[in-house]
């Protein structure tokens, strides 16, 4: 069976540990963990992972956030992936920092880069794992909240969840969407 992991962020530095890149930064602590190393491919940054007589195509669009779907898309034929196994790995503003939200499907909630997926896949229906960032920012001030880094107090709390993800990811591939969402929603996460 295989799998294509994908997380959304912005490629550069300026965007490195910010919010909006959790997406990439869940994806690269489970290469990690599996021992992979990403390379610079089409339209992404690449890993191949196996675990588990699975196979992991794990991607991080290098293509910026409004242009996602260009690169999921791509990767999905070239590695025809079925729609059911792609799980897409997105922060989530809605959603509080001690949450984490995996669903088979739904909407991209004004998500630039779920709404560039949807746009290339033509459908919301694959999975996506949000990670809540939360919406603790002045009004009006949204990028700047999205866009910034984690603060200090927040970094441990990131880090465990990073791991939940980690293991999110592992859980959806070896037992399905059904037990990994078990593990997941509706926990509260915390030290």
């Amino acid at each position: 069976m295989k799998f294509l992991i994908v997380g959304l962020g912005n490629v550069g530095n300026e965007y490195a540990h910010t919010r909006h890149n959790i997406g990439f930064e869940v994806v690269n602590a489970f290469v990690t963990r599996h021992n992979g190393s990403f390379r610079t491919d089409r339209l992404a940054f690449v890993a191949d992972i196996k675990w588990k007589g699975k196979i992991f195509v794990c991607v991080c669009p290098s293509t910026f956030m409004n242009l996602s779907g260009k690169a999921v898309k791509y990767w999905m034929e070239k590695e025809k992936i079925a729609i059911e196994n792609l799980l897409v790995v997105v922060d989530d503003l809605a959603l509080p920092l001690n949450k984490l939200r995996l669903r088979p499907g739904g909407s991209d909630a004004g998500h630039n880069g779920l709404k560039s997926l949807q746009e290339s896949l033509a459908t919301t229906e694959y999975p996506k794992l949000r990670f809540g960032i939360g919406n603790d920012y002045p009004k009006g001030m949204q990028s700047e909240f999205v866009l910034g880094k984690w603060r200090k107090e927040e970094e441990p709390l990131v880090r465990l969840k990073i791991d939940k993800s980690v293991e999110a990811i592992e859980t959806f591939a070896a037992q399905g969407i059904t037990a990994a969402m078990n593990a997941v929603n509706n926990k509260d996460f915390s030290l």
